[in-house]
């Protein structure tokens, strides 16, 4: 079926499923053939993964008994992984599939359970000192292979327990799973949205993946309205969903305290090597910039001519007359062209990726919501989307294909152990192909309205992904202190934070209305505890990398694919900080909020002069 069938379609309502077009779908198939393919290698890792347990007691008697217990492990945690991606990709194919849903719960019991046979490691190799290991190293040239993995896990030390509590921990991993759990199954299969009126003033069904659409509607009727729905239907779900939320923390703070850590925050830092002090100091850099945000919501207001500016107001392009639609297939072709400047070899991936089943593209019934890119090492990275045809949706297939070619390129020069790349660097590929893309559309637009779009969409892009997730760190840190000193996270407490932080983030001009303060309520990333500072972090050290790459040419591109490389066979600050992006200091994150500064400036000057 060819795109306009598909357009057909989908502007009838969400389809189901099975009457999306198979170009439109990623391939599965490359996981496992059937569901019956999987079933069988379920049941051999059930039977095969007990004989870990075997080595309990031996791992430290030798190199080579060490050797072979980390070399079944990561065997073992391969077929793992291939079959909880499977499971879950196609349970996000429809979260109203109850057979999927069960997959992914059986093989996410069955990794509690390898969690559990597997519990002694660490305890058993942290009773060996320095010296034992290096002899161990030399016995048994291969453990090299393992020499990061094995002096991390040495390195935490303090904040592991005995076999018995290591244990008992895991076996608690579903119960801890079980709010994130919760909430996603109320954000993706049970929530339902009203219908609202789109700018023809027919009635359409507001789901997550129409969302953004309405909110860059030139109608700010439109744009009010679906805010409204939004809102309004998570506010009569606000206690039942800050009880989830709250005990989500209250898991987390066990957690912490059981690792004998003195925070969460520290817990979750900690396990990349990083210190509270490059949060802290994200969130201190931004504040002093935030006077940049005021005048873009100033800039907004005055190109928007409103008497006053609301908080529905913020995705509307302030080029109101200049729409830019993109196809799938123009989307992947602007794309290629953005990302040119990385090399023949990128691109050829990125070709790959786009013709050989990587990408499921459009929105349909029961489909997870947002876009992400997964997989597992030994099968080539997936991309879930739910394109929409604007621009914004070209720069989200820009960015989850930065991160697909980040794992491409980390799982072809590393060997499982240190293949996958840790959080911390996640965002970098994917945010630096954003702002190649940027910078090329800027390049080749003539149109100074059309210019003007792309630099209201870069400003967007950073007030989306710099200021706007510092909020949401600063939210997360503030949240949890509360709870850690015992103030009970209502639903009222909750929202009066999460007002108070847009007041301050977005200053005097903007009309904070009281419907924003439930956003805390549908941001699934607050379940994995201080995750979205790290694209904070990320747009800076993209946006460095970026420029060096555009203003130093082959040398810089192979210092960037070298750290695309490195996977986590280093700690991240020193993966980067070897690239030439030092984020232990504030140099990354200055630039680039001055980078927005100049941006901004920019677009002024075109926006003046388009009167």
């Amino acid at each position: 079926m060819n795109r306009n069938g598909c357009d057909d379609m989908l502007s009838n309502g969400l389809i189901e499923r099975k009457d999306v077009p198979e170009e439109f779908k990623w391939k599965i198939e490359d996981l496992y053939a059937d569901d019956d393919l999987w079933q069988e290698d379920y049941e051999k890792l059930s039977k095969s993964c007990v004989s870990l347990k075997d080595y309990e007691g031996h791992l430290t008697e030798n190199g080579k008994k060490l050797y072979d217990y980390l070399s079944q492990k990561d065997e073992t945690e391969l077929r793992l992984s291939r079959l909880y991606v499977y499971a879950n990709e196609k349970s996000h194919e429809d979260l109203g599939n109850g057979k999927y849903q069960e997959m992914a719960d059986k093989i996410g019991t069955l990794a509690v359970k390898i969690g559990s046979v597997c519990a002694f490691e660490n305890p058993e190799i942290l009773k060996m000192d320095e010296e034992k290991l290096e002899q161990f190293m030399k016995d048994v040239p291969k453990l090299q292979l393992y020499r990061h993995y094995l002096e991390d896990t040495l390195r935490m030390k303090p904040h592991t327990l005995t076999s018995e509590m290591e244990a008992l921990l895991s076996e608690l991993g579903d119960f801890a799973e079980s709010p994130s759990t919760i909430f996603a199954m109320f954000n993706n299969a049970d929530i339902q949205f009203p219908m609202v009126k789109d700018e023809s003033g027919k009635e359409v069904r507001l789901t997550h993946g129409n969302y953004i659409s309405f909110m860059e509607s030139k109608d700010r009727d439109v744009r009010k309205g679906a805010f409204k729905a939004m809102y309004d239907t998570y506010g009569r779900y606000k206690n039942t969903l800050a009880a989830t939320f709250a005990s989500n923390v209250k898991k987390e703070l066990f957690y912490a305290g059981a690792r004998k850590y003195q925070s969460p925050l520290q817990m979750h830092l900690d396990g990349n090597a990083i210190d509270t002090e490059v949060y802290d100091r994200l969130i201190e850099t931004v504040h002093r910039y935030l006077p940049a945000m005021y005048d873009y919501v100033a800039l907004r207001k005055k190109m928007l001519g409103l008497d006053e500016i609301h908080m529905y107001d913020l995705y509307t392009p302030i080029i109101p007359e200049v729409s830019m639609k993109f196809t799938f297939e123009e989307a992947k072709q602007t794309v290629l062209e953005g990302l040119s400047v990385l090399g023949d070899d990128y691109t050829a991936l990125l070709k790959e990726g786009f013709d050989g089943g990587w990408i499921d593209v459009y929105e349909n019934k029961g489909k997870r919501s947002g876009a992400y890119s997964w997989g597992t090492y030994g099968v080539h990275p997936y991309v879930l989307l739910n394109y929409q045809d604007n621009l914004d949706s070209v720069f989200t297939l820009a960015h989850e294909m930065g991160h697909s070619l980040h794992t491409y390129y980390s799982n072809q020069n590393q060997e499982p152990v240190n293949a996958s790349y840790c959080i911390f660097v996640a965002e970098v590929a994917s945010t630096c192909n954003e702002v190649l893309l940027t910078n090329h559309l800027l390049n080749t637009v003539t149109d100074e309205k059309e210019k003007a779009y792309i630099l209201n969409h870069y400003l967007d892009t950073f007030k989306g992904t710099l200021f706007r997730q510092t909020m949401f760190a600063e939210f997360e840190k503030k949240v949890y202190e509360m709870a850690a000193s015992g103030i009970p996270l209502t639903a009222d407490v909750l929202c009066r934070v999460y007002h108070d932080l847009n007041v301050l983030y977005y200053g005097p001009e903007m009309v904070v209305d009281s419907e924003i303060d439930m956003e805390w309520a549908r941001i699934p990333h607050f379940y994995t505890p201080f995750y979205v500072y790290q694209y904070a972090t990320g747009i800076s050290a993209a946006s460095a990398f970026a420029s060096a790459i555009l203003n130093e040419g082959d040398d810089a591109v192979k210092r960037y694919k070298k750290f695309l490389s490195g996977g986590c066979s280093k700690y991240p600050l020193d993966l980067l900080s070897e690239a030439g992006v030092d984020m232990r200091t504030e140099a990354p994150v200055v630039s680039a909020l001055e980078s927005f500064e100049a941006v901004l400036k920019d677009t002024v000057l075109v926006c003046l002069k388009e009167g």
